[in-house]
């Protein structure tokens, strides 16, 4: 019988064969944060979604440290696939009476006002539970569709051509995007093991512990299991497990949990894979007819508000490579975005005047008394304001306008609101 898989531990000081910089994958983006209530989708972009699927074995897999295991993530080179994954988000979000998922049904239509859009339908995956089929052929072609209650929203990239479509609506939102050089176009959220590993993996450095945490099976595939935690004290998250396919190298599952306990924040995983080549008919599309089809940015330049225009299918070409990377993984933050602290417990600080979230006495009206209802009031060297929690993402809007938000506690993030004062 082979050894059982290894439990060597890399720290971010003591790598593996004491070079600490092979530990390095990248550190974690500035992403866009949302508060109050709509700080899910922070949730969702920074830190990614997670898997937990259930386990059938722990299969007997060659011994294999971690930093061998990162390598065969890094190395993972697959092109082709096809399969479904099932995604649950747990952020623990007040309950608003049902005003919670009416912000995140308005959140679907995007700033030119398409149910179709991806940079604001797939937020949705921020909460409940969804099923997605993914099929990918290189970099040119990939889909990925989010099952819905009698309907289906599909985002396809074919070439230079990109679409969303929306059954429910019978709205579709077209871009283009310059073929390939090698890179496969980004969801604007993570919606797949593979993308969500990728993202935490940047928050590797010297703050972080990796360790080989024994093997497991997932969606009828032997994987070895990753576990990453923060070394800080003051960070939301508890841990990350990455089941890691222990042939191709292809994460599987990923699952995040919090510090404070309890059920995952993310489940996410792969429920059925193959990675036989999808029919190249997966990735056609064609508008149905009398559907509302909306044209993103063109030629390359913002157009705010779209073009749109009913039934027939808009020429290929007429759009801008821009737009599809900005409601891509476009990675442009707020102005003025600032970091304080490092790793894990690091925090995004961003804007400067103006109003913060008033409580009801205040300026903001009956606007701001509801939103004051939903925090924490707390005051420091800063000044004062109001913090708003999930399970993993929490925000400190002060009261002079500023907004602090990370994947920390309440008084890390009053301690960072005091530090930037």
């Amino acid at each position: 019988m082979a050894p059982k898989a290894s439990d060597d531990t890399m720290t971010g000081g003591d790598a593996i064969g004491g070079e600490a910089d092979d530990l390095r994958v990248g550190r974690r983006k500035a992403v866009r944060y949302v508060v109050p209530v709509t700080v899910i989708g922070v949730a969702a972009a920074t830190i990614g979604l997670v898997p937990a699927l259930a386990d059938s074995g722990d299969p007997d897999l060659p011994k294999i440290t971690a930093q061998q295991l990162l390598d065969k993530i890094a190395a993972s080179d697959v092109q082709q696939l096809s399969g479904t994954v099932k995604i649950t988000t747990d952020l623990g979000l007040p309950d608003l009476g049902g005003l919670e998922s009416g912000l995140l049904s308005g959140a679907a239509k995007g700033d030119d006002g398409s149910a179709a859009d991806p940079s604001a339908k797939l937020t949705e995956l921020a909460s409940g539970t969804h099923t997605l089929r993914v099929a990918a052929d290189g970099p040119d072609r990939q889909k990925l569709s989010l099952l819905e209650h009698a309907a289906e929203y599909s985002v396809i990239h074919n070439g230079k051509n990109v679409w969303g479509y929306d059954s429910a609506s019978n709205e579709v939102y077209h871009s283009t995007v310059e073929e390939s050089a090698g890179k496969k176009a980004e969801p604007p959220v993570p919606a797949t093991p593979k993308d969500l590993t990728e993202d935490a993996l940047k928050a590797v450095d010297g703050t972080t512990s990796v360790t080989v945490d024994g093997t497991v099976q997932v969606a009828g595939r032997d994987a070895y299991k990753l576990l990453v935690k923060p070394k800080q004290s003051g960070s939301t998250v508890g841990a990350i497990s990455v089941a890691v396919d222990a042939k191709t190298g292809l994460p599987l599952k990923f699952t995040l949990t919090p510090a404070s306990g309890g059920a995952a924040v993310v489940d996410a995983g792969f429920t059925q894979v193959t990675f036989a080549k999808p029919a190249a008919s997966t990735f056609d599309f064609t508008a149905p007819k009398g559907a509302k089809v909306t044209e993103g940015d063109e030629g390359g330049k913002d157009r705010k508000g779209g073009k749109t225009h009913e039934g027939a299918m808009p020429a290929p070409g007429r759009g801008g490579s821009d737009g599809f990377a900005e409601a891509f993984g476009g990675q442009g933050g707020p102005e003025g975005l600032d970091v304080i602290g490092e790793g894990w417990t690091s925090v995004a600080v961003f804007g400067a005047g103006g109003e913060g979230a008033p409580s009801g006495g205040e300026a903001g009206g009956d606007l701001g008394g509801f939103l004051g209802s939903l925090g924490d009031k707390v005051s420091g060297k800063f000044g004062s304001g109001t913090v708003f929690s999930t399970r993993l993402i929490n925000a400190l809007m002060t009261d002079d306008g500023k907004v602090y938000v990370g994947a920390v506690t309440k008084d890390a993030l009053v301690k960072a609101a005091d530090a930037g004062k």
